[in-house]
């Protein structure tokens, strides 16, 4: 269990909605395999506004041996893969400023946690650290329901509102 396991997320208010966007990407970016194992697909070291992350604020459990943090999704890096247009330039009403990440830990080339975060609002002078209240565990299960969603969904590359308001729905009930 987690430091961050077990809240509810309400985008759009404790999570910026562009949050959405960028784990819709997430979730078909890496590998999932039959029995729920994600694989990285991309080097988070330089790819996808990538880079390690150290966790020095204490956001997150200590790593066990052999393990790394690294945050995934910063606009402004210029990094060799770049984050598709959907999410670089979303709609209006998914501009999240730049503030949300994912951050994920990793063991080699697996995945076996994923938090979606944000930095703290400018105004509350806090500097870029993440704001542990809008830092929230997903699991494997929301991230495959994500992924099998899109594959139905032949709109979703342009990240329409009809077809991401499902995705909103299975986050907000925890289904």
């Amino acid at each position: 269990m987690t430091k961050m396991s077990g809240r509810k997320i309400n985008f759009g208010q404790s999570v910026p909605k562009h949050s959405l966007i960028l784990l819709h990407w997430f979730a078909n970016m890496v590998e999932i395999n039959n029995n729920n194992v994600i694989r990285l697909t991309f080097d988070p070291n330089s790819d996808y506004g990538s880079h390690h992350y150290g966790n020095y604020e204490r956001l997150l459990d200590p790593l066990p041996r052999g393990y790394r943090y690294f945050t995934v999704g910063n606009l402004n890096q210029d990094t060799s893969a770049q984050l598709p247009d959907y999410v670089v330039n979303p709609q209006r009403e998914y501009d999240g400023r730049n503030r949300d990440r994912i951050i994920i830990r990793v063991w080699e080339q697996r995945i076996d946690q994923v938090f979606i975060t944000q930095h703290y609002d400018t105004s509350e002078h806090q500097g870029t650290p993440y704001d542990p209240t809008h830092t929230f565990h997903i699991t494997n299960n929301l991230l495959i329901q994500i992924r099998e969603f899109s594959l139905r969904d032949q709109y979703l590359k342009v990240a329409s509102k009809r077809c991401l308001t499902p995705i909103l729905w299975i986050i907000k009930t925890g289904n």
